[in-house]
């Protein structure tokens, strides 16, 4: 078993013209290869999309579309992430997106990939197992950690937050074959991190409510939180009695 400390990492943040993986594209992309002691390799570069970017993802990301003019397109810069990933281990927070943002680039640029057989941590998941920030989004991660401000939102910046953050988290952990082990599992949330019921406990939330969310499109530890809270409640006789602050409520 390789020690967490000879593993190289390669962290990753794009941002994009949206949330839509099929339609939306990147309009920047920042990747760090580096090991718990150092930096190997460095890449950042905006994208020019090739569409426009709505003004209410500007207003996030604070990336225009005049920024992006003359920019390289994402199909000149991916073989050159792909080099830098190599086998190495991919980092990010809420990572899939990202992942699947750059799967996409890859097949609209008909170039080959093999994202699929990378391993992968997120450490948005990792954030869910050590439990202990007020907050599970990189920001309050940040403050929680005392990590040194970077600047938010754009891809650099993230990574290097992101970066600092993960070492952080993995400090219990021997090597990458028993982080990843360890998120194979589900991971029990205390409180909904979405939606109108956000920052609630699970036990607060109507059972009605929780019956609808066990049903949306989730990932595996969401689900699986909104699926063990729905069986307390249906242990303890449900949520909605009689004197129920949310008996009432149009859910």
């Amino acid at each position: 078993m390789t020690p967490i400390s000879e593993e190289r990492f390669v962290c990753i943040d794009v941002e994009s013209t949206g949330l839509d993986i099929e339609k939306d594209r990147i309009c920047e992309i920042a990747a760090v290869q580096f090991s718990l002691d150092e930096e190997f390799l460095t890449f950042e570069s905006l994208i020019d999309p090739e569409v426009v970017i709505p003004q209410e993802v500007i207003d996030i990301h604070h990336i225009t579309n005049d920024m992006c003019k003359g920019a390289p397109k994402i199909e000149s810069v991916l073989p050159r992430i792909l080099k830098m990933i190599d086998d190495h281990v991919i980092v990010g927070h809420g990572i899939s997106f990202d992942i699947n943002m750059l799967k996409s680039a890859f097949q609209r640029a008909n170039l080959t990939q093999n994202l699929d057989k990378i391993r992968v941590i997120d450490t948005l998941r990792l954030a869910r197992l050590y439990g202990e920030s007020p907050s599970n989004s990189l920001e309050v991660l940040r403050r929680h950690f005392n990590v040194e401000e970077e600047g938010a939102h754009r891809a650099m910046n993230d990574v290097r937050v992101n970066i600092q953050v993960f070492k952080r988290l993995i400090r219990k952990f021997r090597s990458v074959k028993e982080i990843l082990e360890r998120l194979k599992s589900p991971i029990l949330l205390k409180h909904m991190p979405l939606g109108k019921y956000k920052g609630r406990p699970f036990g607060e939330i109507p059972i009605n409510y929780l019956v609808w969310a066990s049903k949306q499109d989730y990932d595996q530890d969401l689900t699986f939180s909104i699926k063990e809270a729905l069986k307390k409640g249906k242990t303890k006789g449900g949520f909605l009695r009689a004197n129920s602050p949310f008996s009432g409520l149009d859910l």
